[in-house]
């Protein structure tokens, strides 16, 4: 699909008038028609999809073909990342995408009602507005973390069984990985939209006009907080995620300490009876009236000072 804006008026059908084509999914029909109009390239997808900042930020024909991932947000799943090309030049931008963006709507929105405008203009605007995308994400991930922290810290969380605890402490470790996969993701396009702006500033000195360029400056001063805010909320997922490992371990800890203190407590009775159960013809308490309860009494105390001694030491 093919978009052009300013809207040609005259309805000729001719893109030379445009100065902002934006292409998505775009048919071969659609490249050729822009690059008769303008003589210049229309990147491929394979070609978008390249990782070398040499293939991501380079210059042909005088023009600027920029590549960036960038997120694209759904109802369901806000975090498709899909890879998008930038050609700036000084007379037209183009732009290339194969997948739907708010960000791009919403620039179209604004920009399509004005007849006239500068292609670097709108190209400013929708890193500008991008970047507030990446910034609304973030939020949505501190407050993903936020609820985790008061899940796992709460100090009025109530008592739960050993199951049911380490299996919602896992889920919440899962949402906290995805929560940290995602802010990766925002983290990783924030900083190809901070390499594109400054090479953009770097490489259209001649021609781009100086309040853009004071625009573009802001747009790699708001990713450089950003950026910086997002390696706080990582540091927040480790400790979520550490505390959560902890939390289990711990509980896991002291159902091997209840065990263990069975198991110590209950070899003097085991002793005692397998003492008593042996028959032999001379054993002394065999024919005592008071045999028997004695060595029940002789099992219960030999219970009990293991316990003692644990609750003495503090170990349980």
């Amino acid at each position: 699909m093919l978009g052009a804006y300013p809207t040609n008026e005259a309805g000729d059908g001719s893109l030379s008038k445009s100065a902002w084509v934006d292409l998505v999914d775009p048919t071969e029909a659609e490249r050729s028609a822009f690059e008769q109009a303008f003589g210049l390239r229309v990147p491929t997808k394979e070609q978008l999809a390249e990782i070398e900042t040499t293939s991501r930020l380079r210059i042909e024909h005088d023009a600027l073909y920029l590549t960036a991932p960038l997120i694209f947000a759904g109802s369901d799943e806000p975090w498709i990342m899909a890879p998008t090309g930038f050609v700036l030049a000084e007379h037209v931008l183009l732009t290339v995408r194969f997948a739907k963006a708010a960000a791009f709507d919403a620039v179209i929105a604004e920009l399509a009602p004005i007849k006239q405008f500068e292609p670097a203009h709108a190209f400013a605007r929708l890193l500008e507005v991008l970047v507030d995308r990446a910034a609304d994400l973030l939020e949505t991930s501190s407050r993903d973390l936020d609820d985790a922290s008061h899940l796992i810290f709460r100090p009025d969380a109530p008592k739960r069984t050993l199951s049911r605890g380490t299996a919602q402490l896992r889920q919440l470790m899962v949402r906290t990985g995805r929560t940290s996969e995602r802010m990766a993701r925002i983290q990783y396009t924030l900083v190809c939209l901070d390499r594109m702006a400054k090479f953009a500033i770097d490489r259209t000195r001649e021609w781009l006009p100086p309040d853009i360029a004071n625009r573009l400056q802001i747009v790699c001063s708001d990713i450089a907080s950003l950026v910086h805010y997002t390696e706080g909320l990582v540091n927040r997922v480790q400790l979520l995620q550490d505390a959560a490992t902890g939390i289990i371990n711990i509980d896991q800890n002291n159902v091997m300490k209840i065990l263990t203190v069975a198991s110590v407590v209950g070899i003097p009775p085991i002793l005692v009876v397998g003492i008593y159960g042996m028959n032999f013809k001379d054993m002394p308490e065999l024919n005592w009236s008071w045999g028997y309860p004695y060595a029940l009494a002789l099992i219960v105390v030999a219970t009990l000072v293991p316990l003692i001694r644990f609750k003495l030491k503090d170990w349980i």
